[in-house]
């Protein structure tokens, strides 16, 4: 009779223990080692996403540096065509009521050997248009940067003008014409340095 009445009591045997067990919050040994794992796995992920977010931000990079670069190059090239347009248009001006003015454009918009041949020259050819009271204007009506190297600072540009030059007496001649100039970096911005004449049937790139 003592043997049934202890089975009695406890009739769910290990069962039993082990849902107490777990209502107690104490998880099988089994349970224990999986959760040990998982901390591991969450580590493992998250430098993975790590490792991709890594990369995709070094391609951002990449990409913003090729991008800055080509912006950079776009504003170096209009900044030379603007200013050697507007350069060769000066050095095709000039009116002899304004000669000082239009002579110290000339030197302005020039620099090295060209623009030595400038103030060397002037006396000279001002002597010359003040006899011919000649006055000249151009106008451009193209132009294109042939060449660039920001880092030498060198440009090359090729611009197409229509000159018309009045004299005192008979109609104005007008002309029009395709000049090829060298441009030259300073620290006060993109100067010619030589101009000249382009050869027929030359084309800008």
């Amino acid at each position: 009779m003592a043997r049934q009445r202890t089975a009695e009591q406890d009739p769910a045997g290990p069962e039993t223990a082990e849902r107490e067990t777990a209502r107690a919050g104490t998880a099988p040994a089994g349970t224990v080692r999986a959760r040990r794992r998982n901390p591991l796995v969450i580590a493992a992920l998250a430098l993975a996403v790590c490792a991709a977010g890594a990369a995709g931000w070094g391609g951002w990079l990449r990409y913003e540096a090729s991008h800055d670069d080509a912006a950079s190059f776009a504003r170096a090239r209009d900044d030379a065509l603007a200013a050697g347009e507007q350069a060769v248009q000066n050095m095709n001006t000039l009116d002899h009521r304004s000669l000082e003015k239009g002579l110290d454009s000339w030197e302005q918009s020039t620099t090295g050997e060209l623009h030595s041949q400038l103030v060397d020259g002037r006396d000279a050819f001002a002597d010359q248009i003040a006899a011919a009271k000649t006055v000249s204007t151009a106008k451009v009506l193209s132009g294109a940067v042939t060449e660039l190297d920001q880092r030498a600072g060198r440009a090359g540009v090729m611009v197409a003008l229509r000159v018309t030059v009045t004299a005192p007496k008979g109609e104005p001649a007008v002309k029009e014409s395709r000049l090829l100039g060298s441009l030259t970096r300073t620290a006060e911005g993109w100067k010619l340095s030589a101009l000249g004449q382009a050869p027929v049937g030359g084309t800008g790139g």
